[in-house]
This record gives structure tokens, C-alpha cells and sequence, in this order.
């Protein structure tokens, strides 16, 4: 594998996967670099360019084994291993992540979640304890956690960040609608849904123009 990948390209490398996931469910067994460009918008030389980073995994004049590819690219994803996830808020947003099915079939297991809400502390969400924040530094203590979602308001994100990282956890998923600061071994990845949605409405009020 090359030492430096461009953000670009692990950008769209779970792209691949899913594609190559849907070729595979389909019975697709090969495909060439012109057809899973086509299917992903890209050209034929951007998918090699891609693909080339990690190694060589076609063969030229033959194309790519779907399933073989889709191996590659898992493993390069790291969804070879199991993910243990913590979720951080029991609202609207933490719930729709519990209980996407998809999470627990690529490897990311929620062993529990956390809220203030003392209606939901001692209930459960799809077999997930939801416990109170004032047990957050005893379970990841007695617990290994990857990834914990931060699917809370903006003014509690900060510091819940900072006690996350004091009990050892150094990757977050954070849906809450703020940037934060975090130490330099820490992985944090920012998902805003607002700006999505005013990509969006960008492009609406925009697509007729030159």
C-alpha cells in the first residue's frame, strides 16, 4: 500500500464498496474500469488511479473480480474488524443510528448508549442499554470502545469530547451541529446535515445557470 493516500480517494473509497457490494448482490462476478466508472460518475482512469493506490488487483483487458475487489477494499476500509461504538444522546438522531441496520452487518456494534433524560436512562433501544451520563467514565473504564457518536446538542459536545478522550477513546463521529477542538490523536469526523441540505439548495437555485 502506498504511504500517503490522498484525502480525496478515502473519500471515495466506501463509494466503491457499496457499488461493488450491490455488483456482487446482483451476481455480478467481473467488472471492468469503464463500467464502474459509469456506475460511479468517474472515468475509467480515475477508478485505476484509485485502485492503483493500494495495489494492483485487475488485470488489463480483463477488469476486475467483483467480490475479490470488494475484499480488498473492505480490508483497506478496516471492516475487517469489529468496531465497538458508544452513543452519546438518546435523541432523534442517536436513535436513528442504533437502529440502522446496516452498522451491526459491516462491523460497528453499539454496546450502549448514554442521555440525561433519566425517561430513558434504564430503557433500552434495540437491545442497547441506555445508561446516564454519570456512568460514561466508569463503562469506558470497564469497557474497550472504538467510536463513540456524539449525537447531543452543540453546548455538551466540547466537554463530553474531552471526557471521552480522558478515558481513552480516540475516534468520534460527531453529529452534533459544531467543529471541535480535539488533540491531534484523535480522530474526529464531523457530520453536518445542515450544510448538505444547503449544498442542496444551492444547486436547486442554481442549475440553470451557465
Amino acid at each position: 500500500m502506498a504511504g500517503h493516500v490522498s484525502d480525496a480517494v478515502i473519500r471515495r473509497l466506501p463509494g466503491y464498496y457499496r457499488h461493488l457490494r450491490e455488483l456482487e448482490a446482483a451476481g455480478v462476478m467481473q467488472i471492468s474500469s469503464q463500467e464502474l466508472g459509469e456506475r460511479m460518475n468517474l472515468t475509467p482512469s480515475q477508478i485505476r488511479q484509485d485502485i492503483n493506490c493500494f495495489g494492483g488487483f485487475g488485470r488489463q483487458g480483463y477488469g476486475y473480480r467483483v467480490s475479490e475487489l470488494k475484499g480488498h477494499i473492505g480490508e483497506i476500509l478496516g471492516l475487517t474488524n469489529e468496531h465497538i461504538c458508544i452513543i452519546i444522546g438518546a435523541g432523534h438522531i442517536g436513535c436513528a443510528v442504533a437502529r440502522y441496520p446496516s452498522f451491526s452487518r459491516e462491523g460497528f456494534r453499539t454496546i450502549a448508549m448514554f442521555d440525561v433524560d433519566k425517561e430513558k436512562v434504564g430503557t433500552t433501544l434495540e437491545d442497547v442499554p441506555i445508561l446516564p451520563m454519570e456512568e460514561l467514565e466508569s463503562f469506558i473504564s470497564a469497557h474497550h470502545v472504538d467510536i463513540a457518536v456524539l449525537a447531543l446538542p452543540r453546548r455538551a459536545a466540547q466537554d463530553t469530547l474531552h471526557r471521552l478522550y480522558d478515558g481513552g477513546v480516540r475516534a468520534i463521529w460527531n453529529f452534533a451541529p459544531t467543529d471541535l477542538n480535539h488533540p491531534e490523536d484523535m480522530l474526529v469526523v464531523n457530520v453536518h446535515l445542515m450544510d448538505s441540505l444547503q449544498q442542496l439548495s444551492y444547486r436547486m437555485a442554481h442549475k440553470n445557470e451557465n
